[in-house]
């Protein structure tokens, strides 16, 4: 399942991505602009009421919650959506590409010495360059995912 997320869930569309969701995000798009992108097979994310009923049937998720992580757990429990561990972390949270695994010869000066020498492996987006590795926020980052999955 892929999805677009509407201005108001900037935080809930990252959560989707560190899930491995194909998830775009754009806080600048227009109503329209964001409703075309159900055409593309996008099931539509949105806070917004008045943009419900606007498209086909199945193609536009009103969220009621407001802490992310609710939004979250609405949407896989919702949706049915059964995350696969072996895609986490695999999409780049600022611009949703897959990322790349590269050798931490290809990131040094790219990164805080001190990263390049206490890591291993590291990520790079094709996309924007952003460098990802995992540090102290992957730990964090999983154990909200367990708590909201299980293990």
């Amino acid at each position: 399942m892929i999805f677009a997320a509407d201005r108001m869930l900037g935080k809930l569309a990252k959560w989707l991505r560190l899930l491995g969701y194909d998830t775009l995000y754009c806080n600048s798009l227009c109503d329209e602009k964001f409703l075309a992108l159900a055409e593309e097979g996008r099931v539509l994310l949105t806070r917004n009421t008045k943009l419900t009923g606007k498209v086909g049937h199945g193609r536009l998720v009103f969220v009621q919650a407001n802490d992310p992580m609710a939004q979250l757990k609405e949407i896989i429990h919702g949706l049915g959506l059964k995350p696969d561990p072996n895609r986490f972390f695999d999409r780049c949270t600022i611009c949703n590409c897959i990322l790349d695994e590269v050798d931490a010869a290809e990131v040094l000066g790219s990164v805080p010495e001190y990263v390049w020498r206490v890591h291993d492996r590291f990520s790079r987006c094709p996309c924007c360059g952003r460098i990802y590795w995992p540090g102290s926020h992957l730990k964090r980052s999983r154990a909200k995912i367990e708590s909201l999955l299980g293990p």
